[in-house]
């Protein structure tokens, strides 16, 4: 084994073992700070597949901008930050089975999806900022569009629904 492949095989011990500790983790802030080093190891990982820009965007965007976001409304919303005995309770096997049983049927899935499937991939253009730009704008632009207005949708509910009701 190489070093490269060594180091990548340790950042994906790292994200799942990371991930793992969000899920069971009882303490929110916490749960939080461990989404930092869950996306923190998969950009690691993206640099290791030569795609830099995106390793970019996941530290900018995904550690930079809604872990803060996260931790932001933790403090201004006066959530409880500390041991939450709810976290703890009997639930945790039925939600464990309900993990287990998604992750089954979505492995199932794109293992039939995709068997056979081949990419076209220059290897020398993977991840840079012209091929990211070129395959989002050239063909995925439709469903960019419409996740941005579902996006822009569900932000406009959340404000509907966290504001209250003044009565005069």
């Amino acid at each position: 084994m190489t070093a490269v492949e060594i180091l990548f095989c340790l950042l994906g011990v790292m994200a799942v073992g990371s991930a793992v500790l969000v899920a069971l983790s009882s303490h929110v802030v916490h749960c939080a700070l461990w989404l930092v080093v869950t996306l923190g190891a998969l950009a690691g990982l993206y640099l290791l597949l030569a795609a830099e820009f995106v390793a970019w965007v996941q530290v900018l965007i995904y550690v930079g901008a809604v872990v803060v976001l996260l931790l932001f409304a933790l403090m201004l919303t006066r959530a409880p930050i500390g041991m939450l005995p709810d976290l703890n309770g009997a639930g945790r096997p039925v939600a464990a089975l309900v993990a287990a049983a998604t992750a089954a049927v979505l492995v199932t899935t794109f293992a039939v999806g995709f068997r056979g499937a081949r990419l076209d991939i220059d290897v020398d253009d993977v991840g840079s900022a012209s091929s990211v730009g070129t395959r989002l704008f050239d063909s995925w632009v439709l469903p960019f569009e419409l996740l941005s207005v579902l996006l822009l949708a569900a932000l406009v509910g959340a404000i509907v629904l966290s504001r209250h009701r003044v009565s005069r």
